[in-house]
């Protein structure tokens, strides 16, 4: 049953690791054609697989484990996959029914440790039940707002035989689960917020992850192209528009862009797609726009995001696509009555400037010790990425400076974690990506600390013949940590050198691929980036390219912690408002932190405009 309703739904893709309570279904799928099995060296590892291949193809993943332990290794996935709203299917063998609350071998409560961190989950007790349970699951993994959904099988009900006349139902019914997309409040939303743009100075759209999600980046390409409005993104809204594109800022937040960061600051309205305001992107709530005289339109499929964290003037419950959708019909609509919406060219003129005057700079100089400086790192990545490739990157100074210098072309051609912030995520979703993706290049950005969380996968590459282009950025600490214990602890680096007390460093990286019968190159030389990361893409097989960093390089600026949008820490590790770096703009409103330009004549706004721009 398990296996008829996995074809027939096209989740044939499976990642996982076996164990006695589950061996009765990998008996099953034994020598089976039509699905594959993907071995790998964790349970955890496994999980972030299948969320790798959920974001990459826009289906569900799916995993499977064993009991007690390899379900609760498992247990770190899922709540990664819940944070950043990823469909997966995780469905782990139990001890058989008649043992269970008994403290039986390998036996564990994962109904009760998967609640908090599961959109539903299941304990199957009845083989009569498997086939609409297993139905449901993937319905309501897939559906609304995704997110991972767990069931538990005992052995004995995956060997017993059903009795029902009909074991797969062939629809199903939910009560209290009725998903929104759309509804004909929409479009009075929508005709409001509409309205409330065409008032605005200067409108800023936050694009979430949630866009993504919803396949939703050509109905706003179309919005913004017409409205001609600057977008920002979190860091799981990476892609949903190029990079490239001439009003994409790029990522707002504690380690944001400065011009997304002041873009946001000066905004009077926000529109804020599939995004839930996390404590990361909006920093000091008091001071975050909307709390004073900007106002917020927020657009999310998930109800209980809208006010959670920000307050909204105008909420829009719909999937995000939907609603995109509704706002390019009625624009279009406005259009053809001859009705327009007032462009403020000296916004949009302003915001084409920031973008210009803040690209990634090319370091071909090393860092103080001589070693290879990240800039220069992001600066090659992006001169042979294709806009195919897909990125994945692994938590740390590597991810954010990824989400802040890499030129990503299209939609899920990034994966991160965003949620949850976990460590050895980025290899196995690389892994995921992959195999959702075969005729892609993915390249995994990580951090000589996080790429030993999971760097047994290796051995999954090698068995299944799988690639990836392995970058790891090598600064022999646990990078994030240690910046912020330089910013903010008097530089006291408690736990995170990994180092050896004779300043020697394990592992060697090369040495590692070489194990696993793969091979690598270790560079210290910026001129030699460029050589090594073609190489590696030129591989016809999985290659680790180690670059030896400024071991105490930061990625700056960043926001402080409980800091506002307008304030960071400069590259001299000093507290500076971002209004520092636009100083000499006209301030209307002097009074209030920050200015606001919507009173300042348009002429001369140009000619001063120019005049510092030249500058």
């Amino acid at each position: 049953m398990i296996k008829k309703i996995l074809k027939e739904t096209g989740n044939t893709t499976l990642f996982g690791y076996p164990g006695g309570a589950i061996m009765p279904f990998y008996d099953e799928i034994y020598e089976d054609p039509d699905i594959r099995s993907i071995l790998m060296r964790h349970e955890q590892a496994a999980g972030h697989a299948a969320e790798g291949f959920a974001v990459a193809s826009g289906k569900l993943g799916v995993v499977m484990t064993t009991s007690g332990p390899g379900a609760t290794n498992v247990i770190t996935a899922l709540a990664n996959a819940y944070y950043d709203s990823s469909p997966l299917l995780a469905f782990s063998g139990q001890v058989p029914t008649h043992l269970i609350g008994n403290d039986a071998f390998q036996e564990a409560d994962l109904i009760g440790s998967t609640m908090a961190i599961t959109k539903h989950n299941y304990l199957i007790k009845n083989v009569n039940d498997v086939g609409r349970i297993f139905k449901e699951a993937i319905h309501i993994a897939t559906t609304g707002r995704p997110g991972p959904v767990f069931i538990d099988l005992p052995k004995d009900v995956q060997k017993a035989e059903s009795t029902a006349k009909l074991p797969i139902p062939m629809d199903i019914s939910l009560v209290g689960y009725n998903p929104i997309t759309f509804t004909n409040a929409v479009k009075r939303q929508v005709k409001t917020a509409l309205q409330i743009i065409s008032e605005a100075q200067y409108p800023v759209i936050i694009a979430g992850g949630g866009t993504l999600l919803a396949n939703a980046s050509d109905a706003l390409q179309q919005f913004v192209d017409t409205l001609r409005i600057p977008v920002v993104y979190t860091l799981k809204g990476k892609g949903v528009l190029s990079d490239d594109h001439p009003y994409v800022l790029g990522l707002i937040g504690m380690h944001g862009r400065k011009r997304a960061n002041f873009a946001v600051s000066e905004a009077d309205v926000v529109i804020a797609l599939g995004c839930r305001f996390s404590d990361r992107i909006t920093g000091d709530l008091q001071k975050f726009p909307g709390q004073s005289n900007a106002k917020i339109i927020h657009v999310d499929i998930d109800a209980a995001e809208i006010g959670k964290n920000v307050s909204v003037d105008l909420p829009i419950v719909a999937d995000a696509r939907c609603a995109l959708d509704e706002f390019n019909h009625q624009i279009q609509k406005s259009l053809v009555r001859n009705e327009s919406y007032p462009m403020k060219s000296w916004w949009y003129k302003f915001i084409d400037g920031l973008k210009a005057s803040s690209g990634i700079p090319n370091v071909t100089t090393p860092g103080k010790t001589g070693l290879i400086l990240p800039e220069k790192v992001m600066y090659e990545i992006n001169q042979i990425l294709e806009p195919d490739d897909i990125v994945v990157s692994e938590v740390g100074q590597n991810q954010m400076y990824c989400g802040h210098y890499l030129n990503i072309r299209k939609p899920r051609t990034w994966i991160t974690s965003g949620g949850l912030g976990t460590m050895g995520f980025g290899f196995p979703a690389s892994i995921g990506a992959k195999v959702a993706k075969p005729d892609s290049e993915v390249w995994l950005i990580a951090g000589d600390g996080s790429f030993q969380m999971n760097m047994a996968e290796l051995a999954t590459l090698k068995q299944h013949n799988i690639k990836v282009n392995i970058v790891i950025l090598n600064n022999q600490y646990l990078g994030m940590v240690r910046q912020w214990q330089e910013l903010f602890h008097e530089k006291r680096y408690a736990g995170t050198c990994l180092q050896c007390d004779n300043g020697e460093y394990w592992p060697d990286f090369v040495k590692l691929a070489e194990a696993y019968g793969f091979k690598g190159l270790r560079v210290t030389d910026p001129a030699e980036v460029r050589m090594a990361l073609e190489i590696c893409r030129s591989s016809k097989e999985s290659f680790i390219v180690e670059l030896m960093i400024e071991p105490e390089s930061n990625i700056l600026p960043m926001l402080p912690p409980g800091g506002a949008l307008n304030t960071f820490f400069s590259r001299k590790r000093e507290k500076r408002s971002i209004y520092d770096w636009y100083r000499r703009l006209p301030r209307i409103e002097s009074e209030v932190v920050g200015y606001k330009v919507q009173n300042t004549n348009e002429d001369a706004f140009s000619v001063y405009y120019e005049q510092e721009m030249s500058r």
